[in-house]
């Protein structure tokens, strides 16, 4: 515990030094954790993660979102199962930070909108949302819970100069459960933005979740879980249970 509250100081700590530094110097997108404003994700992005769950192909962009406050940067604590989860799940995502205003952008000018990228895991309550989503009830609970979204630093669009083809991948306790590539989106990431844009304007430092692959599990308090994006970057955090 004692550690848990010293990592949680220390990055509050940073997170008041950077929007600081923001404010001073402008924006800083190596820090868009501390001070983007929003957070929208797409669900059932890859086919074969639609077929694991038993759900269909979408034939429009599936979109929620989720808190800046699920925010969890690497080194800043465990990701902490939420009060009444039995069956919390990992889903890797690769993650687009927004550089410029969106609204209503067409296609062929989103790339010139991103400011960079981050991995990111899209931390679900699967009891919660199951239970929820039998009720026709929202399911915010189940994706937008404190540490909800664990987030690598930021990766400049000079180190991933295409992410239309990358490999993402998620361990748990050294076992490969996700193994996959943005190659296969449903939607690219162009498409997404664009669609997104005509709906909800991105400002920057906003965050997209573009979709998760195949392979996603339960964790357990004590696992350790490790996830990678190409030979970019990779992020560990570990698990444990709200008390």
């Amino acid at each position: 515990m004692v550690a848990v509250l010293f990592a949680s100081w220390r990055c509050l700590l940073r997170r008041i030094n950077s929007v600081t530094m923001a404010g001073q110097t402008g924006l800083n997108f190596s820090k868009f954790v501390h001070w983007g404003r929003n957070i929208v994700a797409v669900g059932r992005n890859y086919r074969d993660h639609c077929r694991e769950l038993g759900n269909a192909v979408p034939t429009k962009p599936l979109l929620f979102m989720k808190p800046p406050s699920s925010y969890l940067e690497e080194g800043c604590g465990p990701i902490l199962i939420p009060r009444g989860c039995c069956n919390c799940h990992h889903e890797v995502e690769l993650g687009v930070v927004i550089g410029n205003k969106c609204q209503d952008v067409p296609e062929q000018d989103v790339m010139s909108c991103i400011a960079g990228y981050a991995l990111t895991l899209d931390m679900t309550a699967r009891d919660i949302q199951e239970e929820a989503k039998k009720k026709g009830n929202p399911w915010a609970v189940a994706k937008g819970f404190d540490t909800a979204l664990p987030v690598s630093r930021f990766i400049s669009k000079k180190e991933l100069h295409d992410p239309s083809a990358v490999g993402l991948w998620c361990k748990v306790n050294e076992e490969m459960r996700q193994n996959g590539t943005t190659a296969d989106m449903v939607f690219s990431i162009p498409y997404l933005i664009s669609y997104i844009s005509q709906y909800f304007t991105l400002h920057p430092g906003d965050l997209v979740l573009t979709g998760t692959p195949a392979g996603v599990g339960s964790v357990q308090p004590g696992d350790v879980i490790l996830a990678g994006l190409g030979d970019i970057v990779t992020m560990k955090f570990t698990v444990a249970r709200r008390e």
